[in-house]
């Protein structure tokens, strides 16, 4: 982690992790980007996730997930790229046929390396094939959980997912969380741990940068009035009260709370459910 000389009160907490992975002095290709609407945490007009609004202008890189389109065809890494969409850096690389695209960016990966996406392929960084040719204790990311649709697990900056076991039709996978899940054979992964790994150590160190983030300030329910807040009122500081826990603005639990579906249809791919914290 890279920490700064105390020339303001904000530089004084500060720190950045390693961003020496990424390509100097490179703009993003305007061929794979999209102009992407700030909602502000709104739905319909309404607002439905709350302490969101402002921040920085950005656009959405188009990135390929699936990389299915393109089996036994090698691509060369051009360069590698910050994503302000995304806490992991993506990488340009271009195909053998000539087909530019962003993929997201392992560790280990540098510029001029060659990848590949093929049905059994060397297990090198970067490099994408199916479940049942990777062998048990390898770690992906960017897995599928149906087999064409696009990978959807392990996606953040640092993380993988390891292979346990490939046995009937299924790859046991330990996800970031510790849930043990199967995911069918046929489903594609990368190979590797996604870049940029410090992300989640990085201190922001003063509050302009959130709000560049988009992220507006958060008012504690306590220093609420009682019509605002469930917490608010009462003189001085007041502890919750004779409520059970924290509760929600609208009244509801706040914390221990499953929002999981008792019957969902995925239940029966889930070996071992998460650690409770």
């Amino acid at each position: 982690m890279k920490t700064f000389r105390p020339i303001t009160p904000g530089r004084r907490q500060m720190t950045k992790a390693d961003e020496s992975q990424l390509t100097k002095k490179v703009r993003p290709l305007k061929s794979l980007l999209k102009i992407k609407k700030a909602k502000a945490g709104r739905s319909k007009g309404r607002i439905t996730v709350r302490h969101r609004g402002g921040g920085h202008k950005k656009k959405y890189r188009i990135i390929d997930f699936k990389g299915s389109d393109k089996l036994g065809i090698s691509a060369k890494v051009v360069s590698i790229e910050y994503d302000p969409n995304r806490s992991s850096f993506v990488a340009l690389v271009v195909y053998k046929d000539g087909e530019k695209r962003y993929v997201l960016a392992p560790q280990e990966l540098k510029v001029g390396d060659e990848i590949i996406t093929a049905e059994k392929t060397s297990l090198k960084p970067g490099n994408r094939m199916f479940l049942k040719n990777i062998p048990v204790g390898t770690f992906v990311y960017n897995v599928e959980l149906i087999p064409g649709q696009g990978g959807k697990i392990a996606r953040s900056a640092g993380n993988s997912v390891q292979v346990m076991a490939i046995e009937g039709g299924y790859a046991h996978l330990t996800l970031p969380s510790g849930e043990v899940r199967m995911v069918p054979e046929n489903s594609m992964a990368s190979i590797g741990v996604l870049s940029y790994p410090e992300h989640a150590f990085e201190v922001l160190g003063k509050a302009g940068r959130k709000r560049w983030l988009g992220i507006r300030p958060t008012v504690r329910g306590s220093a609420m009035n009682p019509p605002d807040h469930p917490h608010g009122g009462g003189e001085g500081r007041a502890p919750v009260g004779l409520r059970r826990g924290p509760k929600t603005p609208w009244g509801k639990q706040a914390f221990g709370v499953k929002t999981r579906k008792r019957k969902k249809y995925s239940d029966k791919f889930i070996i071992s459910r998460r650690k409770k914290k």
